[in-house]
């Protein structure tokens, strides 16, 4: 018997990386995944993986800053499975990496329109069929910047902590609905966008990616950055009933970085 038999779990952003690692782990477990994301191509990829392994999943077009489509999507899979168990508010962009003051209005909003404007929409359209079954679990995939600083990435690491805020007033606000929410903040872990990072860091260093790369898994007190199935196991957890207790929890994930 799985850790979540029977559940029906929403995963936005979930064609590739951590998404797609969260959808195949809560299939392994019992659940149904949607998997939801703006590539057709890799959504049904994934459908397929995770069907012949023996899990079931769907998959449904999303764009997480198309408000109509997230109540489209809300109200179909609810109408065919009559409930909706899990959201996990994954779906996230960088963003430009440059200085806050060399941001255009533009590139800041749209960060923040997909991070922080989609998880509140997807968020909004699935508590209302929580609410009538008067259970489910929401869980916002944050960042380990969304706790600390750095100095690269503003207008991701400001959505980052908009996220773990936002797990903390819907804990509170949901909680009398046996609804409980929660955040998982992130270290490093190997996804395009961390490879895409190093990339960019390569080219303005002049140093090899393997370098880079052995001097990230250095600042590690573990000794390496983390694969996508360590937070989808983090995630599992938060929407187990082994965590019937945890409601407005951060579970950082990231093999000691910010504890140095």
């Amino acid at each position: 018997m799985g850790r979540v038999d029977g559940r029906v779990a929403i995963i936005t952003g979930s064609t590739y990386g951590i998404g797609e690692a969260i959808a195949r782990v809560l299939a392994k477990e019992g659940a149904l995944s949607i998997i939801t994301g703006r590539s057709r191509e890799e959504g049904r990829k994934v459908v397929e993986a995770i069907n012949s392994a023996g899990g079931r999943s769907e998959y449904y077009p999303l764009d997480v800053t198309d408000e109509k489509r997230i109540e489209e999507v809300s109200k179909a899979v609810y109408e065919k499975y009559g409930r909706i168990d899990i959201l996990v508010n994954n779906a996230g962009v960088a963003g430009p990496n440059k200085p806050t003051h060399e941001y255009a209005r533009a590139e800041w909003e749209w960060v923040f329109d997909v991070n922080v404007t989609g998880a509140f929409l997807c968020t909004k359209y699935v508590v209302p069929y929580m609410q009538r079954q008067k259970s489910g679990n929401i869980v916002y995939i944050s960042s380990i910047y969304g706790i600390i600083g750095a100095p690269d990435l503003p207008a991701y690491h400001a959505t980052k902590a908009a996220n773990r805020v936002m797990a903390k007033i819907d804990a509170l606000l949901y909680a009398k609905d046996n609804i409980r929410v929660n955040s998982v903040h992130p270290g490093f872990i190997w996804t395009p966008l961390v490879d895409n990072f190093l990339q960019e860091q390569c080219n303005k260093s002049g140093l090899s990616c393997e370098e880079l790369k052995k001097q990230l898994d250095a600042k590690h007190p573990i000794g390496h950055i983390g694969e996508p199935d360590d937070i989808a196991y983090g995630v599992l957890y938060l929407v187990s009933d082994e965590a019937k207790f945890v409601t407005g929890s951060e579970l950082i994930i990231d093999g000691g970085y910010t504890a140095t």
